[in-house]
């Protein structure tokens, strides 16, 4: 197993966000974590790369304790994270900030002519500041950028969220090709349809537990499940 994580806690202060969440990856699969706004996604994914450190249980990855690592320290054993924020560095042009993600040691899979072939737009714009980008537009800049440095596992915490439909199926058919190249994606998205349809497993989270996990086939059987939890 590429990633397991088991039983774990996480606190803001006094308040606890997630209840023994546990759940697993397999190397190539894409998996992801559903839920409502506030249900627990966000800080499940930052629990698992060291920005919000889980209080208890236990994550492994590569059969590697990482739950007291720091994130940078996360970063180099090879799991990339592209936050829902959009981090980009503004007044630095698109390909300045593609290569301030490039690792020395990371190896050769996804160089810069690979992430133009996968996000031509980029190409494009390599010269223009990422400031001045569209939303979606900096969306696949993060992206590209946590590529560069040749992750083993990438975490995307809500890709589509805020982007224009259009854009939206646009990102999910590049994600989908990440897929096919065999890269381990876990997905957290309230586009539930949109993450299912690029997705093998799922897992739903609401009020910082687990309620669901299963195949992607599976929940769809779900009618209840899907409009309960997901209003879909």
């Amino acid at each position: 197993m590429l990633l397991e994580v088991n039983d774990i806690d996480t606190y803001y202060g006094i308040f606890q966000a997630i209840f023994q969440v546990s759940f697993e990856l397999e190397k190539g699969e894409v998996v992801c974590f559903l839920g409502r706004n506030g249900a627990g996604k966000t800080t499940t994914l930052s629990s698992v790369v060291g920005l919000q450190q889980a209080n208890s249980g236990s994550i492994t990855f590569q059969g590697q304790e990482i739950r007291h690592r720091k994130p940078y320290q996360i970063a180099r054993m090879g799991i990339g994270f592209v936050p829902e924020d959009r981090w980009v560095f503004s007044d630095l042009t698109v390909r300045e900030n593609l290569e301030l993600g490039e690792r020395k040691k990371s190896g050769k899979d996804h160089p810069l002519e690979k992430i133009y072939t996968l996000f031509p737009r980029l190409k494009s714009l390599e010269k223009q500041h990422a400031g001045t980008l569209s939303g979606g537009e900096q969306q696949m800049l993060t992206v590209g950028r946590t590529l560069m440095g040749s992750p083993v596992l990438i975490l995307l915490d809500e890709p589509t969220a805020g982007l224009a439909p259009l854009i939206a199926q646009t990102l999910g058919s590049q994600i989908s090709s990440l897929k096919a190249e065999g890269l381990t994606i876990l997905l957290a998205e309230q586009n539930a349809i949109l993450a299912m349809n690029i997705s093998d497993r799922s897992y739903v989270i609401d009020k910082g537990t687990i309620v669901y996990k299963g195949s992607v086939e599976q929940l769809k059987g779900e009618p209840e499940m899907m409009k309960s939890y997901l209003g879909v």
